[in-house]
């Protein structure tokens, strides 16, 4: 009997986080869940990190993740924009490595790629491949929920695979991949 795993995908973001579950038994996936934490009717920073870690949690202790997949910060011209994004990651990433559950960060690009075979596809292209091939009935308003289930099923491709993104599978793991960055 092949055991099953939930992998949890996550698209960070503070003004929504979108995510997505998909249950993976043997070599086959099946849709769980898709949804998005929206953060815009907050005006403080500091009261959306927290709301992305609560909710993180929630996911965690709700659908038991065996593992999760994380989008990575893109490399953008605004600095603050890329700033606050990525204390949204490392918010959603610290939720994760509080309950031990493995995380791999993928690039958009990896992502996109894994999903449609094009590295510079469209959301909307990520979203209508996701929904032929998990047969979703229709697509959310917003996109962010199907950039965080693309997430996960790019995890799910790259099994196996020797060179993914970034795993942590706890806090010592990501010290010491990171010592380079990290204070001592």
């Amino acid at each position: 009997m092949s055991k099953e795993k939930i992998i949890l995908g996550i698209d960070p973001g503070t003004t929504i986080m979108g995510f997505g579950l998909i249950k993976v038994v043997g070599k086959t996936m099946s849709f769980m869940q898709l949804n998005e934490l929206d953060l815009k009717k907050y005006d403080d920073h500091y009261l959306k990190l927290k709301l992305i870690f609560e909710r993180t949690i929630e996911l965690i202790e709700t659908h038991h993740p065996d593992e999760i997949a994380i989008e990575a910060p893109f490399f953008g011209k605004n600095v603050q924009s890329m700033l606050k994004l990525g204390r949204a990651q490392g918010v959603a990433m610290a939720a994760g490595l509080s309950r031990e559950v493995p995380i791999t960060e993928y690039s958009p690009k990896k992502i996109k790629m894994a999903i449609t075979g094009n590295g510079n596809a469209s959301k909307d292209q990520v979203a209508k491949m996701l929904q032929s091939l998990l047969q979703l009935k229709e697509l959310p308003k917003n996109l962010d929920a199907t950039d965080g289930l693309a997430a996960a099923v790019c995890h799910f491709y790259n099994q196996g695979r020797v060179s993914v993104g970034k795993s942590y599978s706890g806090w010592a793991s990501f010290v010491k991949q990171n010592e380079d960055r990290v204070k001592k």
